[in-house]
Formats: structure tokens, sequence, C-alpha cells
């Protein structure tokens, strides 16, 4: 911009940062393709600050993460939420879901 002679502060950036910043995001997620209908389901533990937490993520079968919670419980409960998140987010029902049928 400089080149064509307008001189434009930091502050302006971050107001157009600010303004379209949402916009330009909520373009670019209408434009991610649809993922598969076949989701792998799974969870592990990790350690953080000495506290045991779960991770939940959810892969389609092209490899494309379509979400991850981090949650201090492993039950039902926590596991619906998960999918019921994803079928909000995406707009529909998968045909498969697939997990790893394990206690571990």
């Amino acid at each position: 911009m400089l080149e064509r002679g307008l001189d434009v502060s930091y502050e302006t950036i971050r107001r157009w940062t600010v303004k379209f910043g949402p916009l330009i995001a909520h373009v670019l997620r209408r434009r991610q393709p649809r993922p598969g209908d076949v989701w792998h389901l799974d969870e592990v533990v990790v350690k953080i600050a000495g506290r045991s937490y779960w991770l939940w993520r959810a892969v389609d079968q092209h490899g494309t993460v379509l979400e991850e919670i981090l949650q201090s419980r492993r039950d039902k409960r926590a596991a619906k939420r998960l999918l019921i998140k994803l079928m909000k987010r995406w707009g529909f029902v998968p045909k498969r879901i697939i997990t790893d049928k394990l206690r571990s």
C-alpha cells in the first residue's frame, strides 16, 4: 500500500482484522469439502500438569480431523457430546462410525 501512496498504521490493520476476520473465516469454512461418510472415533489419555485428561478425536476416512475435544472424564456422555457436536457442525449423520472397541 505504501507503493501506492497510502500510509496505513498498524491500528488500521488491526481494526480491519477485527471487522473482516470473522467474515473471511466463515467463507473459508463454507469452502471446506464435505467430510466422508465413514468416521473413525478414538480417545487417548494425556497427562497435563499431573492430571489425567481424555483427548477425543474424530477423523473421516480421508484422514481429515473433524473434531477434537479434551475432557476430564471418559464416559458415555462425553462420547455423545462429541458425536452431537460433529453432526450439528457438518449437518449429516455418517453411514458408519468406527471405534477401536477396546477398553483401553
